[in-house]
């Protein structure tokens, strides 16, 4: 059965998504596989199993984590609660900054926005009626004994750890990374960073396809805010 997920993207030709598709090695706009940075280290074997994991998802920053359609869901009911959601929403402007978010490195808001809290929290409710609750195979892959006690609440209760208070804006370039891997990656990326405008504008959600757990997700479709 596929997955869904929410997430906001960069729209697909800025730098910025030009950026994170070319670091993960694929384009989740398009589906297709991207030629890594041109530096010696992405020409490493092991780069690939640096980026293995996030490269499935493409770049984003989740907003409502993948999640299986509920019995008496459509996909077309989906998108059209996602259309009538993002015209009440307005654009938020965030500024990014590379940072390690426990042990992968990703690009986090250089400064807390409560807009953007509000925003994410509100996905988490307004399309968790769509969500199968999860299965205790699902669960138990969460690891629920390596969580908080509000984390595994969240957990039960919409299906993902990190919402709401546990919620922090983040768009994953990395898996997890050993401090070598890091102090070999994280000065590259940053150089990279040089000429990526990290001043950007939460303008649309995007929708996100995954066809079997095997597969890699692919957006559907772009929904741009009313005030967009």
């Amino acid at each position: 059965m596929p997955r869904y997920a929410i997430y906001f993207a960069p729209h697909a030709g800025s730098l910025l998504a030009r950026f994170g598709a070319s670091v993960l090695g694929y384009d989740a706009s398009t589906g297709a596989d991207i030629e890594p940075p041109d530096h010696p280290l992405f020409h490493d074997p092991a780069s690939l199993g640096w980026t293995a994991g996030p490269r499935r998802y493409g770049f984003h920053a989740t907003l409502k984590a993948p999640f299986h359609l509920v019995d008496g869901r459509t996909a077309a009911e989906l998108e059209q609660a996602l259309q009538e959601f993002v015209r009440t929403q307005t654009p938020i402007d965030i500024t990014l900054n590379l940072a390690l978010v426990g042990h992968f490195l990703a690009l986090v808001l250089a400064e807390p926005s409560s807009a953007m809290q509000d925003l994410a929290a509100a996905c988490v409710r307004h399309f968790d009626l769509f969500r199968e609750p999860l299965s205790p195979e699902d669960r138990e892959r969460r690891h629920p004994d390596h969580l908080t006690v509000q984390q595994v609440a969240n957990l039960d209760e919409w299906g993902y750890p990190f919402v709401l208070d546990d919620f922090q804006f983040h768009m994953t370039l990395t898996g997890p990374l050993e401090p070598r891997d890091r102090a070999k990656l994280e000065p590259v990326l940053r150089d990279l960073l040089r000429d990526v405008p990290l001043s950007t504008t939460v303008d649309s959600l995007v929708l996100l396809r995954q066809e079997s757990a095997n597969d890699r997700f692919v957006m559907q479709r772009r929904f741009d805010f009313a005030g967009a």
